[in-house]
């Protein structure tokens, strides 16, 4: 069985994809487009992908792309609590510049306001690779926002430890396989769905009548947010999560009654969730 991650080695989706899979089946990709990819094509049996962060929000690449490309499913969730640390070359105090991950800055700017002010922030393509950066070049003035296994890995100082600005940092990761395809690990009962949902029309009162749906059936919703459908300025998807653990029949019902009234659903997929708890 072959996994692919979000890579590099050591990121905060390796670490994911390992509390559920064997090291020897997981296989790193360099974007989260070239990992679902992978799957569409069969390159690898499933994936494992950000798809949401607690302080950030969604992770747009990973839901445009589920949605534009079509043929994929979400076979579970991961809920993985987010540590950030700085991480400097042994012996380097001064910083000058802070690289990682436009999230993991994202996540720990308020740390940076008010500690390095005047660094300059430079974005990268993981937090592995801002690690992996800083220890190549030990005399520059230097650090990086990373975890601490990238700490380890790479033999950086730990300069701030959990400078994420808020300590329930968490991000949700979902695995995800082709339509006919079924998990072989065990993560639990299944307690979410997720639904793409297209409008019958651009018109007053069209998404009430999709909510509605929902709302008369006692039917919870986690989740709801728009993406642009990207044809025409205005025009929107929207994603919805709902918590299942409830009646079944009248889940089905609800989508049929959206179909009914002309709106385009797109089932995702009915998954389990396994949370992480705190090392």
């Amino acid at each position: 069985m072959k996994v692919g991650y979000l890579g590099p080695k050591n990121s905060f989706t390796d670490q994911a994809a390992q509390s559920c899979f064997k090291k020897e089946d997981l296989l790193p990709y360099q974007t989260i487009v070239s990992c679902i990819q992978a799957v569409h094509n069969g390159a690898v049996n499933f994936a494992v992908i950000p798809i949401e962060n607690s302080l950030e929000g969604s992770v747009n690449d990973s839901i445009d792309r589920l949605f534009h490309l079509g043929g994929l499913k979400v076979l579970g969730e991961i809920v993985l609590p987010i540590h950030q640390q700085l991480l400097v070359s042994p012996g380097n105090t001064l910083i000058d510049k802070v690289l990682s991950h436009p999230q993991a800055l994202a996540q720990s700017q308020q740390f940076l306001t008010d500690h390095y002010p005047d660094c300059l922030l430079e974005a990268v393509s993981s937090t592995t690779y801002a690690a992996q950066y800083v220890a190549n070049h030990p005399e520059e003035k230097i650090a990086a926002i990373a975890s601490k296994k990238a700490a380890k890995e790479y033999g950086l100082t730990i300069l701030s430890e959990d400078i994420q600005d808020n300590a329930l940092n968490q991000t949700r990761f979902w695995i995800i396989g082709l339509l006919d395809s079924q998990l072989t690990i065990v993560l639990g009962n299944k307690t979410k769905a997720t639904l793409f949902i297209r409008l019958p029309k651009n018109a007053p009162g069209s998404l009430h009548q999709i909510l509605a749906a929902f709302a008369w059936r006692h039917l919870d919703l986690s989740k709801i947010e728009s993406r642009p459908l990207k044809t025409h300025l205005g025009q929107y998807f929207f994603v919805l999560d709902l918590l299942i653990n409830q009646n079944e029949k009248l889940f089905e019902n609800a989508l049929e009654e959206i179909r009914l009234l002309g709106g385009v659903v797109t089932e995702l997929g009915s998954y389990p969730v396994r949370v992480i708890k705190e090392s």
